[in-house]
């Protein structure tokens, strides 16, 4: 099961580019996606869309996925682009039709979704082949950044529940703080 959200009332710290780049790359998050320019992409957690900015010029569509309207109100203000829809919803429970997204990420949030009836969810809302890329703070990691240690998943852990809903895992990196997975839908 997930744990609390990130405080909506901190959402700068979320925009620390140096600090968040530390951990995931936009590089290494468009790698990880592998997708074309007519694409269809849910930001799982897109909190402030520090993230989101770094994908939406490379698709075609992107729905900005967060459970707090608080962090949409900040995003509007800070300004989307015009091919994100912001999306206020839990990771469980998507209003998004059934196989219509190409790929979806999660970007230091899958330990605050982290369910069977989300990834059932996420599953779902894939196509098939449809690429799920995680980014996640490791349960290996030391806590100094991120949330408390007893709050983070293993890879291992992570892989083993993609696995249990259909999931293929193509590539898995396990680093001091974060874990990168990359799984496609079945």
């Amino acid at each position: 099961m997930g744990y609390h959200t990130f405080d909506a009332g901190r959402a700068d710290k979320l925009e620390d580019a140096q600090q968040r780049y530390r951990f995931l790359s936009a590089e290494e998050l468009r790698w990880a996606l592998s997708v074309d320019g007519d694409a269809t992409v849910a930001d799982l957690g897109s909190g402030t869309g520090f993230y989101t900015d770094d994908v939406a010029p490379a698709v075609d569509h992107v729905y900005a996925v967060d459970i707090q309207e608080a962090m949409h109100d900040y995003y509007r203000e800070k300004g989307a682009p015009d091919n994100v829809d912001l999306v206020t919803s839990s990771v469980d429970d998507l209003p998004l039709d059934t196989g219509s997204l190409d790929a979806a990420f999660s970007t230091m949030t899958y330990h605050e979704f982290a369910s069977d009836r989300a990834l059932r969810e996420v599953a779902r809302v894939l196509k098939p082949q449809g690429t799920l890329a995680i980014a996640d703070w490791a349960a290996s990691g030391s806590g100094s950044d991120g949330p408390p240690v007893d709050e983070r998943f293993s890879s291992d852990e992570a892989t083993a529940a993609l696995s249990q809903h259909g999931f293929t895992v193509e590539f898995e990196a396990v680093r001091p703080e974060t874990f990168l997975i990359v799984a496609t839908a079945e």
